[in-house]
């Protein structure tokens, strides 16, 4: 969230970055209602402070046996008490209103966030390979699955329901290949990688600026005041809620490898085909803390992006990185680049990595504080990017690595989690 204050004097900003977001904000209700809850905040400590003071001169008159002033205090004392519990009900009520509305704001976006209200009007920055033409016939990720009996979406079907699938054999292999690829890459650049819970408070989600709008992309254990995590992002983040971080040696790079559920309502379309947007699936993210730097968020948000790149190049894959236009990107995100990776069947790029910057806002939400060389305590800023989730990355690399006699080469970086095999061949 943004500070108060902030939004108080920059309340034209908070319009705009609302504007350019596609979102609505209730910036006037807010701050009707924070004005309301000062308010009655003020009358309510005026109202204790007189309470505590009679109650004080009480205990002085009954020293003093002096019971009849006593008495008559201590009816005031009472009648405070009745209109206190009135007013510390209506300054509750002030305060919950405040705190919804607040969450509702949403962050400011980049200067030189590209303007534009879909995925369409993202601007591409790079592209990094040209994709492949093949002198055969190429099938789709669905068929090489079925002819190399590496996976079976009709069983997932049966068992779960739509969009699950089963990997098998290599297909499991690989599916565990690359997230321990881009494992290994983290750790080697300094990440401090963790297996995360996926059972999580309603506050983690709130903390990590997941809820309240992403409510309904996610699964609710009922009765238990739990949610299943979407991505490790959440707990990622909440690892270190409402504590001091040590930033005095530089950011906190922690990444994490866990399966991820969403619900996915509302997609509809060639995503639900296949391997693209399913309901579980697994995900190497990465998560970085660090000074509220605007220069450092910069280079620390080009930092986990080439991490990103650097997988899929040593996955061997054409892709292309687009700025996110201000619309296309979330309420939480300051910036965000996605990773888009060529996929044959589509004859176009699908998204599969996204890198964002938050500033402050994520951390005021979680309570992640540090302190300067003066002592003095200031929010963080955070970052998280995509490693690698699959099986989305399993179509890329099923399709543009198909080969005339019908396997799968696999590029050198992935045979050593691949039992040293070169190539996926059918049975």
């Amino acid at each position: 969230m943004l500070d108060i204050k902030w939004i108080r004097n920059n309340q034209d900003q908070v319009k705009e970055a609302a504007k350019r977001k596609g979102m609505t904000c209730p910036l006037e209700e807010l701050l009707e209602v924070e004005e309301k809850k000062r308010q009655m905040q003020h009358r309510v400590d005026l109202l204790r402070a007189e309470r505590n003071r009679a109650t004080a001169q009480i205990a002085t008159l009954m020293a003093e046996k002096n019971r009849a002033e006593a008495d008559k205090l201590k009816e005031q004392v009472r009648s405070w008490n009745v209109s206190l519990a009135a007013d510390e009900e209506e300054l509750a009520h002030y305060e919950e209103r405040f705190k919804v509305l607040m969450l509702a704001v949403p962050n400011l976006a980049s200067p030189d966030t590209p303007e534009g209200a879909t995925d369409q009007d993202n601007v591409v920055v790079k592209i990094v390979r040209e994709p492949a033409s093949f002198p055969f016939e190429p099938r789709d990720h669905l068929q090489i699955g079925e002819d190399l009996d590496i996976l079976d979406i009709p069983r997932g079907v049966k068992v779960a329901g739509t969009r699950n699938y089963y990997l098998k054999g290599m297909g499991l292999y690989l599916h565990r290949a690359v997230q321990q690829l881009a494992i290994d890459l983290l750790t080697d650049r300094g990440f401090t990688v963790m297996d995360v819970p996926l059972m999580v408070r309603e506050e983690t989600l709130v903390n990590a600026a997941f809820f309240p709008a992403g409510k309904d992309q996610t699964y609710e254990l009922q009765d238990e005041n739990k949610w299943l995590a979407g991505t490790s992002e959440g707990p990622l983040v909440s690892y270190y809620a409402n504590e001091i971080v040590d930033l005095s040696e530089g950011a906190v790079q922690l990444a994490a490898v866990s399966n991820c559920f969403r619900k996915e309502a509302g997609s509809a379309g060639r995503d639900v085909r296949g391997l693209y947007r399913v309901h579980q699936f697994a995900k190497v993210e990465q998560v970085v803390i660090c000074k509220n730097d605007p220069e450092t968020a910069n280079l620390m948000l080009e930092q986990i992006t080439r991490n990103a790149e650097d997988i899929l190049d040593l996955l061997e894959l054409p892709y292309r990185i687009v700025a996110v236009c201000a619309g296309d990107m979330g309420a939480k995100n300051y910036k965000q680049y996605d990773i888009e990776t060529w996929m044959p069947s589509r004859n176009a790029y699908g998204e599969t990595h996204s890198s964002s910057s938050l500033l402050d806002f994520q951390a005021r939400r979680s309570g992640l504080r540090y302190r300067d060389q003066n002592g003095e305590l200031h929010y963080c800023y955070t970052l998280n990017n995509t490693a690698v989730a699959t099986p989305r990355i399993l179509i890329p690399l099923l399709e543009n690595h198909q080969q005339a006699d019908g396997s799968i080469y696999l590029p050198a970086a992935l045979r050593p989690y691949m039992r040293g095999l070169a190539a996926i061949t059918a049975k």
